[in-house]
């Protein structure tokens, strides 16, 4: 989908990404506030440039942050908060080091924040900042495993962290000591109670997300209407101020976007459903492979007094959806 802003050249390699320029920003915001990213307009192509140097990345930092928060959504916005954050500082990365590592401590950070925000136990992860002094003989090992990777939502953060980083992304423990802010011994430590926690657990039940009738019914009639094409309807349904976020492309009112043009000028047949992912409802676009609707991306809507107030839309975001460990579509007829 273009959104006014151009990219630049091909592909660039990962030693190369540290000369793109660096006192540029991709849009007018406060970079040191990971919530004011509404800032008007497509991204800069200097921007998409940097994205395009770290896009072998993505779906290994979307996969972290998605299995820190519980949400591949979620992850995918934290991952964003970070990139901005990353594209701030290029003029502070040492660029002799290793690139991911660096990536990987500010998204840590960003999902530390947020799990914060939403009310995860402070005393829970001081716990786990606490190193023992004693380990077992025989620490328990887990296999990787996309269950391991949904049961350790049970798990206090830095032990998530810690699991993760080392039994799902083969971290080093002296890489994961710098990534989370510990020692050697603390990672040990975080890494043997949280093994030893999943061992004991049962296999995870897929959770579900309490389901508004009011989004549910819009949610429905917003699919029908885009499917039909009916732009006028559709925009009954939504705020006169509503905000799109189209990741990797625009933010802004949607107003100022060509977003149901995009849509309608894809040379893919596609068409719009309600569905849940990991649990949470939401709208997925699905494209046609011969005779079979596979879905392609997720939108996530928001509503506010029965009207649609925000949209993010992950269509240039694949992994989003294929990192979801469960997708429940409509009725398709």
């Amino acid at each position: 989908m273009r959104y006014g802003a151009r990219r630049r050249g091909r592909r660039r390699n990962l030693e190369g990404f540290a000369r793109i320029p660096k006192a540029t920003r991709c849009v007018e915001i406060d970079m040191d506030n990971p919530r004011d990213m509404e800032a008007p307009g497509p991204f800069d192509a200097r921007y998409l440039a940097f994205l395009e140097t770290i896009a072998q990345l993505r779906p290994r930092l979307h996969r972290y942050c998605s299995r820190m928060t519980g949400s591949v959504m979620d992850g995918e916005d934290l991952v964003q908060d970070a990139l901005f954050e990353a594209y701030r500082k290029l003029d502070q990365y040492d660029d002799s080091r290793p690139l991911a590592p660096w990536l990987f401590r500010i998204a840590h950070n960003r999902c530390i924040d947020f799990l914060r925000r939403r009310g995860v136990r402070v005393e829970a992860e001081t716990t786990a900042m606490s190193p023992d002094s004693v380990m077992p003989a025989n620490s328990p090992v887990l296999g990787v495993s996309r269950a391991v990777e949904q049961l350790v939502m049970s798990l206090p953060p830095k032990e998530r962290a810690c699991v993760l980083l080392k039994d799902v992304f083969d971290y080093t423990l002296e890489e994961i000591a710098e990534l989370v802010s510990s020692t050697v011994g603390g990672v040990k430590a975080a890494l043997n109670r949280g093994r030893s926690k999943l061992a004991a657990l049962p296999e995870p039940v897929p959770s579900r997300r309490e389901v508004s009738p009011e989004l549910s019914r819009l949610l429905h009639l917003y699919v029908d209407r885009f499917n039909k094409r009916d732009w006028d309807g559709l925009r009954e349904l939504i705020t006169a101020d509503a905000q799109l976020r189209v990741v990797d492309r625009f933010a802004g009112p949607i107003d100022r976007a060509p977003y149901f043009r995009n849509y309608e000028q894809q040379r893919v047949p596609w068409r719009l459903a309600v569905a849940e992912v990991d649990g949470e409802l939401v709208v997925v676009a699905l494209h046609q492979h011969r005779d079979e609707w596979k879905p392609a991306s997720v939108a996530r809507l928001e509503v506010i007094d029965q009207r649609i107030a925000r949209i993010v839309d992950y269509w240039h975001c694949p992994w989003v959806l294929s990192a979801a460990t469960s997708v429940l579509m409509a009725d398709l007829s």
